[in-house]
Protein backbone atom coordinates (compact mmCIF):
# COMPACT_ATOMS: atom_id res chain seq x y z
CA UNK A 1 0.00 0.00 0.00
CA UNK A 2 1.43 3.37 -1.07
CA UNK A 3 0.34 6.58 0.65
CA UNK A 4 0.23 10.27 -0.93
CA UNK A 5 -0.21 13.16 1.27
CA UNK A 6 -2.23 16.21 -0.48
CA UNK A 7 -0.44 19.53 -0.50
CA UNK A 8 -1.46 22.70 -1.58
CA UNK A 9 -0.22 22.10 -5.17
CA UNK A 10 -1.38 18.64 -5.19
CA UNK A 11 -5.23 19.96 -4.29
CA UNK A 12 -8.37 21.45 -5.89
CA UNK A 13 -8.27 18.67 -8.67
CA UNK A 14 -9.88 15.95 -9.64
CA UNK A 15 -8.85 12.56 -8.52
CA UNK A 16 -8.58 11.11 -11.88
CA UNK A 17 -6.53 13.70 -12.90
CA UNK A 18 -4.36 13.41 -10.10
CA UNK A 19 -3.73 9.58 -10.54
CA UNK A 20 -2.57 10.42 -14.59
CA UNK A 21 0.09 12.39 -13.05
CA UNK A 22 1.02 10.77 -9.85
CA UNK A 23 0.97 7.12 -10.69
CA UNK A 24 1.66 7.59 -14.57
CA UNK A 25 1.93 3.82 -15.32
CA UNK A 26 -1.48 2.87 -13.83
CA UNK A 27 -3.76 2.54 -16.94
CA UNK A 28 -7.09 4.52 -17.12
CA UNK A 29 -9.46 1.16 -17.14
CA UNK A 30 -7.15 -0.35 -14.51
CA UNK A 31 -8.00 3.28 -12.53
CA UNK A 32 -11.66 3.04 -12.50
CA UNK A 33 -12.12 -0.82 -12.00
CA UNK A 34 -9.55 -0.19 -8.29
CA UNK A 35 -11.75 2.82 -7.23
CA UNK A 36 -14.80 0.66 -7.73
CA UNK A 37 -13.06 -2.36 -5.95
CA UNK A 38 -11.92 0.11 -3.44
CA UNK A 39 -8.35 -0.54 -3.67
CA UNK A 40 -8.34 3.50 -4.02
CA UNK A 41 -9.47 5.32 -1.40
CA UNK A 42 -9.24 8.69 -0.37
CA UNK A 43 -9.29 8.81 3.95
CA UNK A 44 -10.06 5.50 4.15
CA UNK A 45 -13.44 5.57 2.14
CA UNK A 46 -14.53 5.02 -1.50
CA UNK A 47 -14.24 8.10 -3.44
CA UNK A 48 -15.36 8.51 -7.50
CA UNK A 49 -12.95 9.89 -9.63
CA UNK A 50 -14.56 13.21 -10.13
CA UNK A 51 -13.78 13.72 -5.78
CA UNK A 52 -11.92 17.37 -6.04
CA UNK A 53 -8.73 16.43 -4.15
CA UNK A 54 -8.17 19.26 -1.05
CA UNK A 55 -5.29 19.71 0.88
CA UNK A 56 -4.67 17.28 4.12
CA UNK A 57 -6.59 14.50 2.44
CA UNK A 58 -5.05 10.94 2.28
CA UNK A 59 -4.83 9.04 -0.97
CA UNK A 60 -4.76 5.01 -0.06
CA UNK A 61 -3.81 2.99 -2.84
CA UNK A 62 -3.26 -0.57 -2.53
CA UNK A 63 -1.83 -1.50 -6.37
CA UNK A 64 1.30 -3.91 -6.98
CA UNK A 65 4.32 -2.14 -6.97
CA UNK A 66 4.66 -2.11 -11.17
CA UNK A 67 2.84 0.78 -11.00
CA UNK A 68 4.75 3.26 -9.02
CA UNK A 69 7.73 2.62 -11.27
CA UNK A 70 9.05 5.97 -12.06
CA UNK A 71 9.33 6.53 -15.93
CA UNK A 72 12.87 6.61 -17.48
CA UNK A 73 14.70 9.96 -17.57
CA UNK A 74 11.73 11.34 -15.28
CA UNK A 75 14.88 12.10 -12.63
CA UNK A 76 17.02 14.14 -15.22
CA UNK A 77 17.19 17.15 -12.62
CA UNK A 78 18.51 14.95 -9.69
CA UNK A 79 21.75 14.32 -12.09
CA UNK A 80 22.39 17.99 -12.23
CA UNK A 81 25.50 18.73 -9.41
CA UNK A 82 25.42 22.14 -10.70
CA UNK A 83 22.61 23.67 -12.00
CA UNK A 84 23.72 26.71 -14.85
CA UNK A 85 20.96 29.31 -14.24
CA UNK A 86 20.68 33.17 -14.79
CA UNK A 87 17.99 34.00 -12.57
CA UNK A 88 15.94 37.39 -13.94
CA UNK A 89 13.51 37.25 -11.18
CA UNK A 90 12.34 34.87 -8.37
CA UNK A 91 9.67 34.61 -5.86
CA UNK A 92 7.32 32.13 -4.21
CA UNK A 93 5.16 31.56 -7.30
CA UNK A 94 7.87 32.21 -9.97
CA UNK A 95 11.33 32.31 -11.65
CA UNK A 96 12.23 34.24 -14.23
CA UNK A 97 15.71 32.25 -16.22
CA UNK A 98 17.39 33.82 -18.51
CA UNK A 99 18.21 30.61 -21.01
CA UNK A 100 20.75 31.18 -23.20
CA UNK A 101 21.40 30.28 -26.72
CA UNK A 102 21.68 26.73 -27.65
CA UNK A 103 19.94 25.21 -24.48
CA UNK A 104 16.99 23.58 -25.06
CA UNK A 105 13.93 23.98 -22.78
CA UNK A 106 12.44 20.76 -22.70
CA UNK A 107 13.50 17.05 -23.44
CA UNK A 108 13.75 17.32 -27.60
CA UNK A 109 12.94 14.77 -30.10
CA UNK A 110 17.07 13.57 -29.41
CA UNK A 111 16.81 12.62 -25.96
CA UNK A 112 18.87 15.38 -24.92
CA UNK A 113 17.70 15.87 -20.92
CA UNK A 114 20.39 18.39 -20.16
CA UNK A 115 17.27 21.06 -20.15
CA UNK A 116 16.56 24.22 -18.73
CA UNK A 117 13.60 22.67 -16.79
CA UNK A 118 15.90 20.25 -15.38
CA UNK A 119 18.18 23.07 -14.08
CA UNK A 120 15.57 24.92 -12.50
CA UNK A 121 14.16 22.15 -11.05
CA UNK A 122 17.84 20.62 -10.18
CA UNK A 123 17.95 24.20 -8.76
CA UNK A 124 14.91 24.29 -6.47
CA UNK A 125 15.42 21.22 -5.04
CA UNK A 126 18.94 21.54 -3.93
CA UNK A 127 17.85 24.73 -1.99
CA UNK A 128 14.74 23.44 -0.65
CA UNK A 129 12.17 25.19 -2.42
CA UNK A 130 10.73 22.08 -4.34
CA UNK A 131 10.68 18.77 -2.70
CA UNK A 132 9.71 16.27 -5.05
CA UNK A 133 7.97 13.96 -2.67
CA UNK A 134 5.79 16.31 -1.37
CA UNK A 135 3.73 16.88 -3.91
CA UNK A 136 3.01 13.85 -6.26
CA UNK A 137 1.41 15.20 -8.89
CA UNK A 138 3.28 18.35 -9.35
CA UNK A 139 6.78 19.34 -10.49
CA UNK A 140 8.33 23.29 -11.44
CA UNK A 141 7.10 23.46 -14.75
CA UNK A 142 7.91 25.78 -17.65
CA UNK A 143 5.31 28.63 -18.84
CA UNK A 144 6.60 29.59 -22.75
CA UNK A 145 9.20 28.06 -24.29
CA UNK A 146 11.57 29.54 -27.05
CA UNK A 147 13.86 27.96 -29.81
CA UNK A 148 16.87 25.97 -28.83
CA UNK A 149 19.42 28.84 -30.22
CA UNK A 150 17.41 31.77 -29.00
CA UNK A 151 17.92 33.17 -26.11
CA UNK A 152 15.94 34.93 -23.30
CA UNK A 153 13.52 35.14 -20.74
CA UNK A 154 11.51 31.87 -19.51
CA UNK A 155 8.67 31.70 -16.79
CA UNK A 156 8.79 28.74 -14.73
CA UNK A 157 6.13 28.36 -12.04
CA UNK A 158 7.08 27.28 -9.02
CA UNK A 159 3.71 26.45 -7.54
CA UNK A 160 0.19 24.59 -9.30
CA UNK A 161 -1.54 27.83 -8.65
CA UNK A 162 0.81 30.01 -10.10
CA UNK A 163 0.99 27.05 -13.49
CA UNK A 164 -2.59 27.40 -13.59
CA UNK A 165 -2.66 31.67 -13.59
CA UNK A 166 -0.05 31.93 -15.98
CA UNK A 167 -1.34 29.31 -18.50
CA UNK A 168 -4.53 31.27 -18.65
CA UNK A 169 -3.12 34.73 -18.61
CA UNK A 170 -0.73 33.86 -21.40
CA UNK A 171 -3.03 32.45 -23.52
CA UNK A 172 -5.10 35.74 -23.59
CA UNK A 173 -2.00 37.66 -24.53
CA UNK A 174 -1.95 38.91 -20.85
CA UNK A 175 1.89 38.40 -21.23
CA UNK A 176 4.00 40.89 -23.35
CA UNK A 177 7.15 39.75 -25.04
CA UNK A 178 9.72 42.13 -26.91
CA UNK A 179 12.52 40.82 -28.41
CA UNK A 180 16.21 41.81 -30.07
CA UNK A 181 17.37 40.77 -33.08
CA UNK A 182 20.38 41.95 -35.26
CA UNK A 183 19.25 41.36 -38.72
CA UNK A 184 21.07 42.44 -42.18
CA UNK A 185 20.27 45.60 -44.02
CA UNK A 186 18.08 48.16 -42.42
CA UNK A 187 14.13 47.95 -42.48
CA UNK A 188 12.18 50.01 -44.52
CA UNK A 189 10.31 51.59 -42.76
CA UNK A 190 12.70 52.27 -39.91
CA UNK A 191 9.29 50.90 -37.59
CA UNK A 192 6.04 49.49 -38.64
CA UNK A 193 3.82 46.23 -38.10
CA UNK A 194 4.23 43.26 -40.53
CA UNK A 195 0.96 41.56 -40.77
CA UNK A 196 -0.20 38.27 -43.06
CA UNK A 197 -0.40 34.44 -42.53
CA UNK A 198 1.50 31.90 -41.39
CA UNK A 199 1.59 28.06 -41.87
CA UNK A 200 3.99 25.47 -40.50
CA UNK A 201 5.26 22.61 -42.54
CA UNK A 202 5.60 19.97 -39.44
CA UNK A 203 7.73 17.63 -41.78
CA UNK A 204 10.70 20.48 -42.91
CA UNK A 205 10.18 22.23 -39.22
CA UNK A 206 9.41 25.14 -41.20
CA UNK A 207 6.70 28.01 -41.74
CA UNK A 208 5.46 29.93 -44.68
CA UNK A 209 3.82 33.29 -45.44
CA UNK A 210 0.22 34.28 -47.10
CA UNK A 211 -0.78 37.32 -48.34
CA UNK A 212 -4.31 35.53 -47.76
CA UNK A 213 -5.61 32.98 -46.16
CA UNK A 214 -4.66 29.45 -46.82
CA UNK A 215 -5.68 25.80 -45.21
CA UNK A 216 -3.78 25.34 -42.17
CA UNK A 217 -2.51 29.40 -41.81
CA UNK A 218 -2.90 31.52 -38.94
CA UNK A 219 -2.48 35.33 -38.50
CA UNK A 220 0.87 35.99 -37.35
CA UNK A 221 1.10 40.27 -36.91
CA UNK A 222 4.87 41.63 -35.42
CA UNK A 223 5.53 45.15 -34.44
CA UNK A 224 9.22 46.32 -34.77
CA UNK A 225 11.20 49.60 -34.88
CA UNK A 226 14.71 49.98 -35.21
CA UNK A 227 16.91 50.77 -32.87
CA UNK A 228 20.40 51.44 -33.83
CA UNK A 229 22.86 50.61 -36.97
CA UNK A 230 26.65 49.14 -36.93
CA UNK A 231 28.08 48.90 -40.18
CA UNK A 232 25.79 46.28 -42.48
CA UNK A 233 23.97 45.45 -39.67
CA UNK A 234 20.63 46.70 -37.59
CA UNK A 235 19.24 46.28 -34.08
CA UNK A 236 15.82 46.03 -34.40
CA UNK A 237 13.28 45.43 -31.61
CA UNK A 238 10.51 43.32 -31.78
CA UNK A 239 6.93 42.90 -30.30
CA UNK A 240 4.87 39.34 -30.60
CA UNK A 241 1.26 40.64 -31.05
CA UNK A 242 0.67 36.76 -32.27
CA UNK A 243 3.20 34.13 -30.79
CA UNK A 244 4.12 31.62 -33.73
CA UNK A 245 6.61 29.42 -34.55
CA UNK A 246 9.32 31.55 -36.09
CA UNK A 247 7.50 34.82 -36.63
CA UNK A 248 10.16 36.70 -36.50
CA UNK A 249 12.61 35.02 -38.14
CA UNK A 250 10.19 34.53 -41.13
CA UNK A 251 8.60 38.31 -40.96
CA UNK A 252 12.18 39.98 -40.86
CA UNK A 253 13.38 37.92 -43.62
CA UNK A 254 9.95 38.62 -45.60
CA UNK A 255 11.02 42.41 -45.22
CA UNK A 256 14.80 41.92 -46.64
CA UNK A 257 16.18 42.01 -43.69
CA UNK A 258 17.31 38.50 -42.37
CA UNK A 259 18.51 37.51 -38.79
CA UNK A 260 21.85 37.21 -38.21
CA UNK A 261 22.78 33.46 -38.14
CA UNK A 262 19.73 32.40 -39.05
CA UNK A 263 20.39 28.96 -40.81
CA UNK A 264 16.57 28.40 -41.57
CA UNK A 265 15.49 31.50 -43.31
CA UNK A 266 18.51 33.87 -43.78
CA UNK A 267 21.08 34.35 -46.36
CA UNK A 268 24.25 32.05 -46.04
CA UNK A 269 26.40 34.39 -48.14
CA UNK A 270 25.50 37.61 -45.87
CA UNK A 271 26.37 35.29 -42.72
CA UNK A 272 29.70 34.14 -43.67
CA UNK A 273 31.93 37.35 -42.53
CA UNK A 274 30.32 36.80 -39.27
CA UNK A 275 30.94 33.29 -38.27
CA UNK A 276 27.30 33.23 -36.02
CA UNK A 277 26.29 29.66 -35.75
CA UNK A 278 22.97 30.92 -34.20
CA UNK A 279 20.09 33.24 -34.88
CA UNK A 280 20.42 36.45 -32.98
CA UNK A 281 17.36 36.98 -31.33
CA UNK A 282 16.43 37.13 -27.90
CA UNK A 283 13.77 37.09 -25.74
CA UNK A 284 15.02 40.34 -23.52
CA UNK A 285 11.96 42.00 -22.03
CA UNK A 286 8.65 40.57 -20.24
CA UNK A 287 5.65 42.57 -18.91
CA UNK A 288 2.65 41.51 -17.08
CA UNK A 289 -0.72 43.11 -18.40
CA UNK A 290 -3.34 41.67 -16.59
CA UNK A 291 -7.12 42.99 -17.80
CA UNK A 292 -8.64 40.84 -15.21
CA UNK A 293 -7.60 40.08 -11.09
CA UNK A 294 -5.47 37.70 -11.42
CA UNK A 295 -5.82 36.13 -7.88
CA UNK A 296 -2.15 35.06 -6.06
CA UNK A 297 -0.19 36.24 -9.10
CA UNK A 298 -1.65 40.04 -8.96
CA UNK A 299 1.19 41.77 -7.70
CA UNK A 300 2.95 41.14 -10.57
CA UNK A 301 0.66 43.36 -12.99
CA UNK A 302 2.18 46.08 -14.69
CA UNK A 303 5.64 45.03 -13.64
CA UNK A 304 8.64 44.90 -16.79
CA UNK A 305 11.54 42.33 -16.34
CA UNK A 306 14.78 42.92 -18.49
CA UNK A 307 17.81 40.72 -19.24
CA UNK A 308 20.95 42.83 -17.77
CA UNK A 309 23.01 41.98 -21.42
CA UNK A 310 22.52 40.42 -24.97
CA UNK A 311 25.63 39.40 -26.36
CA UNK A 312 25.51 39.81 -29.72
CA UNK A 313 23.96 43.36 -28.68
CA UNK A 314 27.54 43.64 -26.68
CA UNK A 315 29.53 42.57 -29.68
CA UNK A 316 27.96 44.11 -32.94
CA UNK A 317 26.26 47.42 -31.11
CA UNK A 318 28.51 47.67 -28.78
CA UNK A 319 27.37 51.69 -27.80
CA UNK A 320 23.88 50.61 -27.24
CA UNK A 321 22.56 50.36 -23.61
CA UNK A 322 19.60 48.07 -23.20
CA UNK A 323 18.89 50.05 -20.24
CA UNK A 324 18.12 53.39 -22.27
CA UNK A 325 14.99 51.14 -23.78
CA UNK A 326 11.73 52.88 -23.56
CA UNK A 327 8.61 50.58 -24.15
CA UNK A 328 7.05 51.55 -27.67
Amino acid sequence: MKEFHITRNDSGQRLNKFLEKAVPRLPGGQMHKYLRLKRIKVNGKRADAAYRLAEGDILQLYLNDEYFDPPSGEQAFRRIARPRLRIVYEDGHILLADKAPGMVVHEDENGDDDTLIAHIQAYLWQCGAWKPEDAASFAPALCNRIDRNTGGIVIAAKTAEALRILNDRIKAREVEKRYLCAVHGCPQPPAGLIENFLRRDEARKQVTLHKTRVPGAKTARTRYRTLATAGRLSLVECELLTGRTHQIRAHMASIGCPLLGDGKYGVNELDRPYGEKGQALYAYSLTFRFTEPAGALQYLNDKTFTVPSVPFVEKYFPSFSIAQLSIF
